[in-house]
């Protein structure tokens, strides 16, 4: 069945850096359109940053733009989040989601079938 495994998270001080990978099992990672999402206590899952499945496209919230990376490496079915400029508004649960979806669609949790467990990332001020 198809697994995906966050792993990097951690506690961080304001503008540090963290680097997050999703490994990924049980699906044609290459054909997969996969995003980083994140939930805050007492808040909504939102949207992160996402990446087609070829890695040429990638797409970012306004809060995280200029600060974070997504890139994949399709021989080792991975995908990352590169967080620089960390601040405490990033602080929140880290969940990596992947499905065969349009590009317009990326954004939209909704869309997205398989979700890992996430991983948690605080950053104290």
């Amino acid at each position: 069945q198809v697994q995906l495994v966050e792993s990097g998270g951690g506690l961080v001080q304001a503008g540090g850096s963290l680097r997050l990978s999703c490994a990924a099992s049980g699906l044609a990672f290459s054909t997969y359109t996969m995003g980083w999402f994140r939930q805050a206590l007492r808040k909504e899952r939102e949207f992160v940053a996402g990446i087609s499945w070829s890695g040429v496209m990638t797409y970012y919230a306004d809060s995280v733009k200029g600060r974070f990376t997504i890139s994949r490496d399709n021989a080792k079915n991975t995908v990352y989040l590169q967080m620089n400029s960390l601040k405490p508004e990033d602080t929140a649960v880290y969940y990596c989601a992947a499905d065969q979806i349009p590009l317009r669609r990326v954004g939209d949790r909704a869309s997205y079938d398989y979700w890992g467990r996430g991983t948690q990332v605080t950053v104290s001020s």
